[in-house]
């Protein structure tokens, strides 16, 4: 019985002696608890002011939410904008198309229709470039050249009338309009001279 008492005596002195290395986390969760509770009762005691960094912290951190908050409003005013303007654009080409006779629907419907194909646009700016074109491009580039010949036909239309011509449009008028849209353009072709 000796030896038990001896071992406990031991052992409850080594519980008693603080530890040589850093404090177990139990020892710090309890010296932690007891701080905020000293610290607790000493403020409510004497009424001090919050850190002054830690609520510039919170007011950074309220600023920074907002600032989110308004950006997103604003992002979601915008697309409903967009969606606006969309169907206020839908509802005037409607109205429009409705309002078209026979022959103008179906000068609409032919002009809707038409584009150049693809493969061929994206063989020739692979011809030119040496690198290969992505889909995008060849869709863009489709609409470009639709844009371009539209604006030759027009041009073409005009000297047509100017010359008091009647019938289809002539290659001498495709050549003509041509010469003139590439005159006005800022962006000349080297080589190009309006044959």
């Amino acid at each position: 019985m000796n030896t038990s008492t001896s071992e406990d005596q031991t052992r409850k002195r080594v519980a008693d002696k603080p530890p040589d290395g850093p404090p177990t986390k139990r020892q710090t969760v309890k010296t932690t608890a007891e701080l905020k509770q000293q610290l607790n009762r000493s403020s409510a005691a004497v009424d001090l002011p919050k850190s002054s960094t830690s609520s510039a912290e919170g007011e950074s951190e309220k600023k920074e939410k907002e600032k989110k908050e308004k950006e997103k409003r604003d992002k979601e005013k915008e697309h409903k904008e967009k969606e606006e303007k969309r169907k206020e654009e839908r509802t005037k080409m409607q109205i429009l198309v409705s309002n078209f006779s026979e022959s103008q629907l179906n000068r609409y419907e032919m002009f809707r229709r038409a584009s150049f194909p693809k493969a061929a646009i994206r063989r020739l700016m692979q011809s030119l470039t040496g690198t290969s074109i992505s889909q995008n491009v060849c869709v863009a580039m489709a609409g470009i050249a639709k844009y371009y010949v539209g604006e030759i036909v027009e041009c073409a239309l005009d000297i047509r009338d100017q010359c008091e011509d009647s019938g289809p449009l002539t290659p001498s008028h495709i050549r003509e309009a041509a010469r003139r849209v590439h005159a006005k353009s800022p962006l000349r072709l080297k080589g190009y001279q309006g044959r």
